[in-house]
């Protein structure tokens, strides 16, 4: 869906590295940007925070002072905090094949309004904090619903709809939720992890994670959390965005991913992480990151 809209809008390139192609919104913009050449080191900043999401080819994106190194792959996405830059390299563009990705620049003033929606909405009370962007460099696989967005973003940023700018806040509000979802979700695992006994929450997430492979047993939770079986499932969508079997799947899932890069055969990936039939693990694996587990084990290495 993205390369067809991108395919629709793309014009003969200026440059060959880094062809740029913008269309504006109120407190947002949309750009494609094409290399159609290998090349390295080339620097990417913004002073408004950035999301970008993968389309086709491979990116490397480093920063200049080495903290960070990491390969850019389509269904993926890569968030840079305002005014903190990177350095890319393109291993693979040619000009019949080139790299391509999305990035889409949005506003403090709109975070802003996300981030004090979430407050009132879903207050994170066990944590005794707000809703906040953390400005860190996020890399990250994004999941089908997010890949969804991206690509109806780029149709409404490119279309001439009588209400594109109507539209086009909604979906910036839904990513910015996205990301700021993401975020805080790494940060009540970690805590979890770290301070199992700060509250019921904690616990019966650190209990989940570490029976990865293990049914789910919903009582177990429940007692580990300290709450109804109501309250718990109330408490572990706010918080998390997920139910308790959505988050254990995607966290099998995640954790297949890891093995596979780590050299692991499908199989061993498939039941060290819980699943019972290599078929069923393939086809989940495949819905979640755009790729079979063997491929995904080929690109990775």
């Amino acid at each position: 869906m993205i390369k067809e809209s991108i395919h629709q809008q793309r014009r003969a390139p200026q440059v060959l590295v880094e062809n740029k192609l913008s269309f504006a919104g109120d407190d947002a913009q949309l750009s494609i940007y094409d290399t159609f050449e290998q090349a390295n080191a080339i620097d990417l900043v913004s002073d408004q925070l950035m999301f970008c999401g993968m389309v086709s080819g491979k990116k490397v994106m480093h920063s200049n002072k080495g903290a960070f190194n990491c390969d850019f792959f389509p269904h993926e996405s890569f968030v840079m905090a305002p005014n903190h830059a990177v350095a890319i390299d393109f291993p693979t563009a040619t000009l019949n094949q080139p790299t391509t990705c999305i990035a889409i620049e949005m506003s403090d003033n709109r975070i802003k309004q996300v981030c004090d929606g979430l407050n009132v909405n879903a207050p994170l009370d066990n944590y005794q904090q707000e809703w906040h962007y953390q400005e860190s460099l996020v890399h990250t696989h994004h999941n089908a619903q997010t890949q969804a967005l991206l690509d109806r973003m780029v149709t409404i940023f490119t279309e001439n709809h009588q209400d594109r700018n109507f539209m086009i806040d909604l979906a910036v509000r839904e990513l910015i939720a996205r990301l700021l979802r993401h975020q805080t979700r790494d940060f009540i695992i970690s805590h979890s992890l770290s301070q199992p006994d700060h509250n019921g929450l904690n616990a019966a997430i650190d209990y989940l994670l570490l029976n990865i492979r293990e049914e789910m047993n919903i009582d177990e939770l429940c007692k580990k959390a300290c709450m109804s079986r109501t309250k718990f499932y109330s408490e572990f969508k706010r918080h998390l965005g997920s139910s308790p079997a959505e988050f254990l799947f995607q966290a099998r899932l995640k954790h297949a991913a890891q093995l596979l890069k780590n050299n692991n055969s499908v199989t061993q990936a498939c039941y060290n992480c819980g699943f019972k039939d290599t078929s069923h693990f393939s086809r989940s694996f495949k819905r979640f990151y755009g790729l079979s587990p063997q491929q995904f084990k080929i690109r990775s290495q």
